[in-house]
C-alpha cells in the first residue's frame, strides 16, 4: 500500500507552502520581538504570553529549511536520524506551546474583563510562573520524541516524522485521542467559554452605561479573543479532526489501503495548515497589546526613510 503516491503533487505544493510559512514566520514573529524589545518596560501578562507564542514560533521557522528540503526530494530524508528527532522536536514543541499560551491569553482577557479586581492572577509575577510551568509541561510531552525513532527506511526514500513511523508504538490510537482531548478538545472549550463569558459581559455592561462601549479594554478584550478563537478553528480543526475520526476509526478495525492513503495525505495538508499559525500569531499580538501598530509604523517608516537615504547618498549626482 504506496501511502506516498501523491508525492509529485505535494512535493510542489509543500515546498512551496513552507516557504511561504518560513518567510512569512520570521518576518512577521521579529517583528513582534522589535516591538516587544522597544516596549519593555511596560510588560504585563499579556505582553508576557504573547512574547513566548512568538518565541515557540521562531524555535519552530529554525527546524523549516530542512523540512522545505524533505518535501522537495519527494518525502526523502538525507539528514539523519538525530535531526529528524530534533525537527520533531521543535514542531509538536510549536503546537502544543502555541495551543496553551492562546489559551492563557483567552483566560487573560477573561479575568480583565469579567473580573477585573482579581488582578492578582494577572501579576507579572504570577503570568512568569504560568509561562514556565507551561514551558515544563510541553517539553514534559515532547522529550520522549528524542528517544523515538522519527526515520524509516522505505523502498526508495528515507520517511521522516511520518504517521507510519509512529505506528509501532503501543496503544497508539489511545495515546493520539488523550493527545487531541488535552492539546485541542479542552484548550478550545476554555477559551469558547472565556468568549462566551466576555460577550455576556460587555452585552451587560453595555445595557447598563452605553459610554462603556467605548471601552479601549472591553475592545482590546473581545477582538484578542475572536482571533484566537479563528486561528484555533482554521488551524487547529482540520488536523485534530482527521486524527480523531481515523483513530476510532482504526479501535474499531485496521483501515483499508483506500482510507490510509486518504488519511496521509490529509494529515500533509491538515498539518500545513496547523503551521500556519506561526505566521497568524503576531496578528494576535497585534490585537492584544497596546500600541503594536503604532511602533510596527514607527519602525517601517524609519526603515523607508533610511533607504531613501542611503539611496541619495548613493546616487548624489542623479538627486541633484
Amino acid at each position: 500500500c504506496d501511502l506516498y503516491e501523491h508525492k509529485d503533487t505535494a512535493r510542489i505544493l509543500l515546498s512551496v507552502f513552507y516557504s511561504f510559512i518560513l518567510i512569512l514566520g520570521v518576518i512577521g514573529n521579529t517583528i513582534a520581538l522589535t516591538v516587544i524589545f522597544k516596549n519593555r518596560k511596560k510588560i504585563n501578562s499579556t505582553t508576557l504570553y504573547s512574547t513566548n507564542l512568538v518565541f515557540s514560533d521562531l524555535l519552530f521557522c529554525i527546524a523549516l529549511p530542512t523540512r522545505i528540503a524533505y518535501y522537495a526530494l519527494g518525502f526523502h530524508w538525507p539528514f539523519g536520524e538525530a535531526l529528524c528527532r530534533i525537527t520533531a522536536l521543535l514542531f509538536y514543541i510549536n503546537t502544543y506551546a502555541g495551543v496553551n499560551f492562546m489559551t492563557c491569553l483567552s483566560i487573560d482577557r477573561f479575568f480583565a474583563v469579567v473580573h477585573p479586581f482579581r488582578y492578582k492572577i494577572r501579576r507579572i509575577k504570577y503570568a512568569k510562573g504560568i509561562c514556565v510551568f507551561i514551558w515544563f509541561l510541553v517539553f514534559s510531552q515532547t522529550f520522549p520524541l528524542l528517544i523515538q525513532s522519527m526515520s524509516q527506511e522505505e523502498k526508495e526514500r528515507t520517511t521522516c516524522m511520518e504517521y507510519p513511523n509512529f505506528e509501532k508504538i503501543a496503544h497508539l490510537p489511545l495515546i493520539l485521542l488523550a493527545a487531541c482531548l488535552v492539546g485541542y478538545l479542552i484548550p478550545l472549550g476554555i477559551i469558547l467559554f472565556c468568549y462566551s463569558q466576555i460577550s455576556c459581559k460587555l452585552f451587560q455592561t453595555a445595557k447598563e452605561n452605553p459610554l462603556t462601549e467605548k471601552s479601549g479594554i472591553n475592545k482590546k478584550a473581545i477582538n484578542t479573543i475572536i482571533f484566537v478563537i479563528i486561528v484555533f478553528i482554521i488551524c487547529f480543526t482540520p488536523y485534530h479532526v482527521a486524527i480523531i475520526q481515523h483513530m476510532i476509526k482504526k479501535l474499531q478495525n485496521e483501515p483499508l489501503c483506500t482510507e490510509k492513503k486518504i488519511f496521509q495525505k490529509s494529515l500533509h495538508y491538515t498539518v500545513f495548515l496547523m503551521n500556519f499559525n506561526c505566521c497568524l500569531d503576531p496578528f494576535i499580538y497585534f490585537f492584544a497589546c497596546k500600541g503594536y501598530k503604532r511602533t510596527v509604523m514607527k519602525i517601517l517608516r524609519r526603515q523607508v526613510s533610511v533607504s531613501i537615504s542611503s539611496a541619495v547618498r548613493s546616487h548624489p549626482e542623479e538627486s541633484s
